[in-house]
């Protein structure tokens, strides 16, 4: 096998000019200038013969005993081949820095060090110029200098960092791209002998306290560090997130992120909750309407019997102030507290902590999804992203075993979804496949909505026939029924949408989890807002002479109770019992594929009915969170022992910044117009509950208004903001009116960025292009003096040859004339 040719670029030292200074990065004309300014330099070192290019012959064989230096100078298949002239001209360019050697480095930082002594007003030890070998990719180039001339330089430019400030020397210490025991080694000889001796009497004379101090600074690092380390490790699922992302790729990987946010959501809400409601009802119980029934255990699917006369449910929250002796009353009127007092207010504590929880939840939700469009829409493009992933992902601080395999699946799997999002995008199809992919996609949405219309029907249907069929207290297990029917037409409608998606054959899986998770959102919703009709529009007017809240708060718990048990199940029958059929009777070895869209659509939905519910059972965000740390363990193990990593893989590049917009806009969106219709519209049961004996709960809020009037001027400011900042519109329009205006000028910031990215691009595209031309300007300059040259070379060699042959021809011609007849 042949080996491509070696070159040796000797490097002489030549003065450097004293007029000619760096160019500053930031000085764009002299950037500018700086090639133009380097070609001439380098040519006139090129006719002064001050660099020697040689080629260096293999140890084989020779590549050839003849040819000019132009000919034995081939590059590989499809890449420019320049002369010497020109790569002596390429080896000194800026650019070519990679992969010097280190007598280059010490050359290059050498004469950095003296320009900076010279700008400082020092003495300039010594006039050396600058030295750099090419990284030439093509070519074998490498320098030729002796160990004795790397060791002079080495000892110049130990003598030019003495000159130096300590900060200037370290600061050009950290810069040398050399190991860490040269960098070293040049700090402990550049130091000053003064300082040596200084410091070597100072640590002879260190005291026992300097040492405390410095064990006490050592051992406050080490804690620190410790402390570090352990808030990592108590990040939830740290390690089990990285194992699913490195086997089973982004896109399986988003679900449980999404679950963990979830999770971080429901964490947030619950604490004012428990502490300025929950807690305070149970600290001070009202006293008890009649007798409390004794739990069965059938409570934990119904949500009835024992938990309707608990802090679980609304009606059991009194209307009564919690820091004064005041019995609830029996017959339905409200404590009225002693003038110029301001006690805890049940009713209003109840309305100002679910209202202040909300908006927390609002603004952490929309931050969050700022943040995710940021992070998935960058500004930047995506260009080279394969060669950053080959070249940069590693982590070399990974030692052990288990990490270096779990860092090794994941950047394999990130390049498999990156190279399949590239096919992807070379895939185009006829204008007939189009058609008729189109006619394809039509139908099979036909059947997904007429799916939908059949499924909200039959919801619609069971309702208004549960409402015709009171159900009594004995018999609350039939409660079961329409949570029962809503959860079996939401596990089943997936799967006829997964049946039906079969047929349209989409090209992007990313696509096509799209396409999937719409039609399951728009079965969900469609459903939640039937339920929303039946319980505000429906139940409310049957339920007049009963508590009319604590049945939907029940309702809203039947319903998150069945979706948790059908999920279980469809996890069971779905995963574990399809992957033993498949692998025992079908005789396949391939596992199911995990269902993105289905589980993600679920744990919305799951979200939405705790939102929705909140205000009518104050501890579903509990329960909501236990749901959520048993759903991800369960998923957990059922990933990994019945599911493989999808087919065809695809990078979830933005799938959450998808979850977290259809978590806002349609989930939270919807709970907080369902929340203010029942606190605005909705009149309140006058039985049960903070809110009875008022028209709606809105009231509430007037009512403290009131109170804080009569309480003295020292509140009165808080009447005059409720007066002029909530009653009164125009704030809100005001408000809203600066929210837009700060939204268009982010997005028109956001646009010019991308326009002046552009503008670099392109600018940096030209200097290339610029370059580009010097070189092939160069290399035809080049080309027609080797012309010239072998053009004269040839007439000589014609005229030597002429004068030889005539000085041949003179003997003959005698000889032949003297020997005439």
């Amino acid at each position: 096998m042949s080996q491509s040719p070696a070159f040796v670029l000797n490097v002489l030292e030549t003065p450097e000019d004293p007029e000619g200074q760096e160019p500053s990065p930031y000085d764009e004309s002299e950037v500018h200038d700086s090639f133009h300014q380097l070609i001439q330099e380098q040519s006139r070192w090129v006719a002064e013969e001050g660099l020697e290019l040689q080629q260096r012959q293999p140890e084989t064989g020779a590549l050839g005993a003849s040819g000019s230096d132009h000919e034995t100078m081939l590059g590989p298949e499809g890449a420019p081949v320049y002369s010497m002239a020109t790569l002596r001209i390429l080896a000194s360019m800026p650019s070519r820095t990679i992969g010097r050697s280190r007598g280059a480095i010490i050359s290059q930082y050498y004469s950095r060090t003296v320009k900076l002594r010279r700008r400082a007003g020092r003495p300039q030890l010594r006039d050396m110029g600058r030295s750099a070998r090419p990284s030439l990719r093509l070519y074998d180039l490498e320098l030729d200098s002796a160990v004795l001339e790397e060791e002079e330089k080495r000892g110049l430019l130990v003598k030019e960092l003495q000159g130096l400030t300590a900060a200037q020397r370290d600061h050009m210490l950290r810069g040398m791209p050399l190991s860490l025991a040269e960098k070293r080694g040049l700090r402990e000889e550049s130091r000053p002998p003064r300082g040596k001796h200084r410091a070597q009497w100072h640590r002879g004379l260190l005291s026992c306290c300097d040492q405390l101090r410095d064990s006490c600074v050592l051992a406050s690092h080490n804690l620190g560090l410790a402390l570090l380390s352990g808030l990592q490790a108590l990040m939830p699922w740290h390690y089990a997130l990285k194992r699913i992302g490195g086997r089973f790729g982004s896109s399986v990987l988003s679900y449980f992120l999404f679950l963990k946010t979830l999770l971080a959501f429901n964490t947030l809400l619950l604490p004012p909750l428990l502490a300025f409601i929950v807690g305070v009802q149970a600290a001070f119980p009202p006293a008890p309407t009649g007798p409390v029934p004794a739990f069965t255990g059938l409570e934990l699917l119904t949500g009835g019997g024992y938990f309707t006369h608990s802090v679980m449910y609304y009606g059991y929250y009194s209307n009564a102030t919690l820091n004064q002796p005041c019995a609830s009353p029996l017959d339905g009127s409200q404590c009225t507290p002693e003038a110029g007092s301001l006690p805890y207010s049940m009713p209003l504590a109840y309305l100002f902590t679910l209202g202040a929880a909300f908006f927390i939840t609002c603004i952490t939700l929309v931050y969050s999804m700022s943040r995710s469009f940021g992070e998935s829409y960058r500004v930047g493009s995506t260009s080279g992203v394969h060669a950053i992933t080959v070249f940069c992902s590693w982590d070399y601080k990974v030692t052990q075993r288990w990490a270096t395999r779990l860092q090794h699946d994941n950047i394999r799997t990130q390049l498999k979804e990156l190279l399949a999002e590239w096919q992807s995008r070379q895939h185009r199809r006829s204008a007939c496949g189009q058609l008729r992919r189109v006619a394809v996609l039509g139908l099979v949405w036909l059947l997904c909505l007429g799916t939908t219309l059949g499924c909200t029907l039959a919801v619609y249907t069971f309702s208004e026939l549960m409402i015709k069929s009171p159900v009594s207290a004995e018999r609350e297990a039939v409660l079961l029924l329409l949570p029962l029917v809503v959860c079996l037409l939401n596990l089943g409608g997936p799967y006829l949408f997964r049946i039906l998606a079969a047929l349209e054959r989409h090209d992007s899986p990313v696509l096509e989890v799209y396409v999937a998770i719409c039609r399951n959102l728009i079965l969900k919703m469609v459903t939640l807002g039937i339920l929303c009709y039946h319980w505000l529009g429906r139940r409310v007017g049957t339920l007049k002479d009963q508590c009319w809240e604590n049945f939907v708060g029940q309702e809203l718990y039947r319903l998150m109770v069945m979706d948790f048990i059908f999920t279980l199940l469809d996890t069971l029958l779905g995963e574990l019992v399809w992957r033993l059929f498949s692998e025992k009777q079908l005789k396949r070895k391939g596992k199911p594929e995990f269902d993105i869209a289905g589980n993600v659509l679920e744990l919305i939905y799951g979200q939405t009915l705790t939102w929705l519910g909140v205000l009518f059972s104050p501890l579903l965000p509990a329960m909501q969170i236990i749901k959520l740390l048993l759903l991800f363990y369960i998923k957990k193990a059922s990933l990994m022992a019945n599911c493989q990593a999808p087919r065809r893989p695809w990078k979830a590049s933005h799938m959450s910044t998808v979850f977290i917009s259809l978590l806002c806009f349609p989930s939270f969106l919807g709970a907080a117009v369902f929340l203010c219709y029942a606190v605005w519209q909705v009149k309140p049961s006058s039985t049960c509950g903070p809110f009875r004996t008022l028209d709606t709960m809105y009231e509430a809020g007037k009512v403290w208004v009131r109170r804080l009037e009569k309480a003295g001027p020292r509140v009165s400011w808080l009447p005059w903001i409720h007066r002029y900042l909530v009653e009164d519109t125009f704030p809100i329009y005001l408000v809203s009116a600066l929210l837009l205006a700060v939204i268009y000028l982010n997005i028109q910031v956001v646009k010019g960025q991308r326009k002046v990215i552009c503008l670099l691009k392109e600018q940096i595209s030209n200097e290339g292009e610029d370059k580009i031309f010097l070189i092939n300007k160069l290399q035809r300059v080049y080309e027609r003096k080797e012309r010239s040259r072998s053009s004269r070379e040839a007439g000589q060699s014609q005229e030597l040859s002429v004068l030889t042959s005539g000085a041949n021809l003179g003997p003959v011609f005698s000889v032949k004339c003297g020997r005439g007849p």
